[in-house]
């Protein structure tokens, strides 16, 4: 298969992949925040296509997803400025994974890239519902942390699995 066309499916596995697992957290209401935000399985795929493809086509995917994800209608924004913030920069940081070496079976990229999301949402908080710092740091990280925690759980199960099937 041509390498174009074999990039291709994959991002759009990868994307379909993230439809289905924010579904099921929004279908299930997994640990949802009155003022928006939730914990998010759908960064599961996102890490995922970070470690398989690379991180230029990681951040594809995950600008794909976002785009996915206001076709859907599980946005929740206020303004170009949240969209950016709480969205495009917070879920595209997870394509970046693939650049923060993995120490002794710990995905520093989850962890990196969770924090960077955190402090893009913090901001966006800050910016947006004009929450100071620590309400809005406390607020965000009541959801994103637990969406790492989940993440570091099953982005290293699923990849040591799924590995040797994409070579």
């Amino acid at each position: 298969m041509n390498q174009k066309i074999k990039s291709l499916v994959y991002i759009a596995l990868y994307g379909a992949l993230f439809v289905v697992l924010d579904f099921l957290a929004n279908t299930f209401n997994l640990f949802v925040m009155p003022q928006g935000g939730r914990l998010s399985l759908g960064t599961i795929a996102l890490i995922l296509s970070s470690y398989h493809l690379g991180w230029k086509k990681g951040v594809i995917v995950c600008v794909v997803a976002v785009f996915l994800m206001l076709v859907t209608g599980s946005v929740n924004y206020y303004g170009m400025f949240s969209f950016l913030f709480d969205y495009l920069f917070a879920y595209g940081v997870y394509g970046l994974s693939s650049l923060f070496k993995n120490y002794k079976k710990l995905y520093c990229g989850i962890i990196v890239t969770s924090l960077i999301r955190l402090a893009f949402s913090t901001i966006a908080g800050i910016v947006v519902w004009e929450v100071p710092f620590w309400g809005s740091l406390s607020y965000n990280a009541s959801y994103i942390i637990p969406t790492m925690i989940v993440d570091l759980i099953i982005v290293p199960l699923l990849y040591e699995k799924i590995t040797p099937l994409l070579k």
